[in-house]
């Protein structure tokens, strides 16, 4: 014995055309929740070494709000609510800012305190050799700021173009339509 439906077929076809349009934004709860746990596992492991450096603890502290930014505006994605994704676009900035001042101190102290490590390798290895060192870390850090504007720069435009997109999406999608996602959402 089969039961009936008790949605009409429009019912259905709109449920249907509502789930396609909504994957345009959807996979971006799947990305917040990568980010998150990612973020999350860094910010421990900077905190516990941080333990021994006050700049490490502060970095750790930062992503620490970076990962719970990220698991904030993915539960509110999942609510279809706009607001997720604005404070996705903006966390990616903040993480983009943190990291660009821990490169920006660590280029500092490269050239304002000198490792003397550097010396003794350099009467290992011969003269020259603690500058190649402190021209290679210059270099690593200024590659990892440029290497950061790109990547997070366009995690911060994946969010913030989804902003747009969830907003016409709550504008053309009926009440009862959302309704049923939210309540089956979560």
């Amino acid at each position: 014995m089969t039961e009936e439906s008790p949605l009409t077929s429009e019912q259905k076809q709109a449920i249907e055309d509502a789930r396609a349009r909504a994957r345009t934004f959807a996979g971006a709860a799947k990305v917040a929740a990568f980010n998150g746990w990612t973020f999350g596992f860094f910010a421990v492991v900077s905190i516990l070494f941080g333990l021994f450096s006050l700049p490490g603890f502060l970095v750790g502290v930062g992503l620490a709000v970076v990962t719970r930014n990220e698991f904030v505006g993915r539960r509110r994605i999942l609510g279809y609510e706009p607001a997720g994704f604005e404070l996705l676009w903006r966390n990616q900035i903040g993480l983009m800012a943190l990291i660009i001042a821990y490169c920006v101190w660590s280029l500092y102290r490269t050239v304002a305190f000198p490792d003397p490590a550097l010396a003794e390798l350099t009467e290992l290895l011969g003269e020259g050799t603690d500058e190649l060192m402190r021209s290679l870390t210059q270099v690593m850090y200024a590659a990892v700021i440029v290497a950061t504007v790109i990547f997070q720069g366009l995690n911060a435009r994946y969010y913030f173009v989804r902003v747009a997109r969830l907003e016409a999406y709550l504008r053309e999608t009926p009440a009862w339509v959302l309704d049923l996602q939210r309540s089956v959402s979560g």
